[in-house]
C-alpha cells in the first residue's frame, strides 16, 4: 500500500509538471489567439498517445500453512515503469461530452517477493505483460478558456495479457481484466495540433490469480504458493500524452 501512495506522488509530480510546460508553450505562443478554434466542433476525430504506467499488485492471503508448518506471504516491493501506446477515436456528444475508444498496447512488469514468515525464506519472481488494451472512458470538459481546456475521464478498460505463461512461474495470472478508471487532463491548443496531458488511476475488479494449477501436478510443493492467496487484484497509474 505504500508503495501504491508513492508512485501515486511520483506520476501526479510528472504531471503537474508536463502540464506546466505545456501551458507556458501554449501561452508564449500568443494566448489571446485562439487556436483551432472549430477542432471541438467536429462529430469525431482521430489522434494517438505513448506514455508510462506502473502496475501494482494487491494480493490477499488465504491464512494456508502447510504440514510442514509454513506460511508464506507475498508483496510487490517496488515498482518498474511501462510503456503503452494507443490509437485514439474521439465522439463528441455535445458540448460538454466525449466518448473516447484508445485501442493500444501496454507493456510492464511486476516484480513479485515471496517470504515464508517462520523461516525468513524467500523467493522472487518477475511477471511480464504485454496488454492488449481497450479503454472505453466518458469524458467531461469544462468551457475553454483561451487555448487550455480542462476535463475529467471515468470508463472502463478490458485487458488482455498476450505474454506466454512459464512453466516455471510460481505463481500465474489469469489472461483477461477488466478494471475501473478516473482521470483527469488538459486539452492544450496549439496551432497544428493538440497536446493532451493525463493521468489516469485504474483498479482492476477480477480475481487474476489461477487456482488451478495442472502443470504442477509433478511439483506439489510449489502448490504452497498459489494456495496462500485467496485473491490477486492490479492496479495501475498511467501517466499518457496525447496528440489530436
Amino acid at each position: 500500500m505504500r508503495y501504491w501512495f508513492v508512485k501515486r506522488r511520483i506520476f501526479l509530480v510528472m504531471f503537474l509538471g508536463i502540464f506546466g510546460i505545456a501551458l507556458s508553450s501554449a501561452q508564449r505562443l500568443n494566448d489571446k489567439l485562439l487556436n483551432r478554434p472549430y477542432a471541438d466542433l467536429k462529430a469525431w476525430h482521430l489522434g494517438f498517445s505513448v506514455g508510462i504506467h506502473a502496475q501494482d499488485l494487491t494480493f490477499t492471503h488465504s491464512g494456508f500453512v502447510t504440514d510442514d508448518g509454513e506460511q508464506w506471504v507475498m508483496e510487490q516491493p517496488a515498482f518498474s515503469p511501462g510503456f503503452c501506446v494507443n490509437g485514439l477515436i474521439d465522439f463528441r456528444l455535445n458540448t460538454h461530452f466525449n466518448v473516447r475508444l484508445a485501442p493500444g498496447l501496454w507493456f510492464g512488469n511486476k516484480v513479485v517477493e515471496m517470504r515464508e514468515l517462520n523461516s525468513g525464506q524467500q523467493q522472487r519472481q518477475n511477471i511480464k505483460s504485454t496488454l492488449i488494451v481497450m479503454p472505453v472512458d466518458l469524458k467531461f470538459s469544462s468551457l475553454r478558456y483561451r487555448n487550455i481546456r480542462p476535463y475529467l475521464t471515468g470508463g472502463v478498460i478490458p485487458t488482455f495479457d498476450v505474454g506466454k505463461h512459464r512453466m516455471s512461474d510460481l505463481i500465474q495470472l489469469q489472461k483477461f481484466d477488466c478494471m475501473l478508471s478516473v482521470g483527469l487532463g488538459c486539452d492544450v491548443y496549439f496551432p497544428y495540433f493538440k497536446f493532451i496531458p493525463e493521468i489516469k488511476f485504474c483498479w482492476g475488479v477480477t480475481d487474476l490469480l489461477r487456482h488451478k494449477r495442472p502443470d504442477l501436478a509433478e511439483d506439489p510443493l510449489s502448490m504452497r504458493y498459489t494456495q496462500s492467496l485467496s485473491k490477486v487484484t492490479q492496479k495501475m497509474i498511467v501517466l499518457t500524452f496525447y496528440f489530436e
